[in-house]
């Protein structure tokens, strides 16, 4: 789908298409996506309920912008683990690991947001560039958790 002639969209939160992703069961909705264009930058809602955990992965060419909407976010980046407040962000390079996690009692809700949209620079890519690890690995702060949680 190609982005609007009169130079806009319009999401409404009724028309948000929520679904879990594939390999963490995590819910999630594809703003971009929603709103018709996904050529120029990715955006997404990431909702983790309590003791749940994004992949543990990293970009070719994006960077990505994660902002905390509700609760207390958690984030590793490479060896460390940060706790980000409501309405606070973290700007990640594309070689960096990172996996958004809740070792919380209560859900978080992330915006997050890469650009450019990986795969639009031409570049090759094998799942390999961006789960150079097992994605399904947890931080330590969910060890001894059972994957999926649920």
């Amino acid at each position: 789908m190609s982005f609007p002639e009169k130079g806009y969209s319009v999401l409404f939160p009724a028309l948000q298409h929520w679904r879990e992703s594939n390999l963490m069961r995590i819910p999630n909705a594809n703003l971009l996506q929603d709103l018709g264009d996904t050529t120029r930058m990715g955006g997404r809602l990431w909702r983790l309920p309590p003791n749940f955990a994004n992949t543990w992965h990293r970009h070719v060419a994006s960077w990505e912008f994660y902002f905390v909407l509700e609760g207390v976010g958690r984030i590793r980046v490479g060896r460390e683990s940060l706790t980000v407040p409501r309405y606070g962000s973290v700007l990640v390079a594309p070689q960096a690991m990172r996996q958004v996690f809740n070792d919380t009692q209560e859900d978080s809700l992330w915006l997050i947001i890469a650009a450019p949209q990986e795969g639009q620079a031409g570049e090759r890519t094998s799942p390999t560039d961006f789960y150079p690890e097992d994605p399904r690995s947890l931080p330590p702060e969910l060890s001894g958790r059972a994957w999926p949680p649920g």
